[in-house]
């Protein structure tokens, strides 16, 4: 299943006012693999998560999605095997209702109305949110915009599920539920975020990410309960893992 792959080949990326922020980059994610992104603030982990879908185009190097090398000519299409959950759920909802919002995907790619209404529906049940449907997005709790962000990417149906810090602001519950969701999820899901608890449960992978380079990539339960190299990269235990 080739077109669920990501590869990242010495892949460099400098900002407009010249701060490099990836740095030789390489990688390969396989179909069905759950993978963890995980480092310090400002290490590169946002922005090596905006190239997976052309947000980014690299300085120099090479990103493959699927069978596509990322350009500017064939973002749009590698758009539509990757779905991207942004850490601030207000980049994501800017419709009139939260139906709209969880619609526009779909909508975008032509689909027949009734096929929206069950995307839609599938997508806000997945995230125990139907209820919300009618609801303006501006007067949703933090947790409730994160939950309906999932479901705009989900009813995209997507081949591959990027989210950068996707439990930020789920109380416990919601949290619970995303973290069966992830685990249910059978295609490739790359997961950035400092909750190194929810990476644990869901991730069979972590890559540790440096100053903009890949500083450790293996089995997640060896990394993170690698106390010295977590404390390197200003982490900390998962709390699980943590003895007292």
């Amino acid at each position: 299943m080739s077109h669920h792959i990501v590869d990242f080949r010495n892949v460099f990326f400098r900002y407009p006012d010249s701060t490099e922020a990836l740095r030789d980059v390489s990688f390969r994610i396989t179909h069905g693999e759950a993978v963890g992104i995980i480092g310090g603030n400002g290490a590169g982990k946002s922005t090596l998560l905006l190239h997976l879908n052309g947000h980014l185009l690299p300085t120099s190097g090479i990103v493959t999605i699927g069978d596509l090398h990322l350009t500017g000519k064939t973002r749009q299409e590698i758009r539509k095997k990757v779905g991207i959950v942004f850490q601030n759920p207000d980049d994501q909802l800017f419709m009139p209702t939260v139906y709209d919002d969880v619609a526009f995907g779909p909508r975008n790619l032509g689909m027949e109305e009734e096929d929206v209404r069950q995307r839609v529906h599938d997508a806000l049940n997945l995230v125990n949110s139907f209820a919300l449907r009618d609801k303006p997005p501006h007067h949703l709790s933090c947790g409730q915009k994160s939950a309906v962000a999932i479901a705009t990417v989900m009813a995209m149906e997507p081949d591959i599920l990027a989210m950068d810090e996707p439990a930020a602001n789920l109380d416990p519950k919601s949290r619970r539920l995303l973290i069966n969701l992830l685990t249910t999820f059978s295609h490739s899901r790359i997961i950035a975020s400092h909750d190194l608890d929810l990476i644990l449960d869901v991730c069979s992978r972590c890559i540790v990410i440096r100053e903009g380079t890949v500083a450790a990539d293996g089995p997640a339960r060896e990394i993170l309960s690698d106390r010295k190299l977590l404390e390197e990269n200003n982490l900390e235990l998962p709390l699980s893992l943590q003895r007292y």
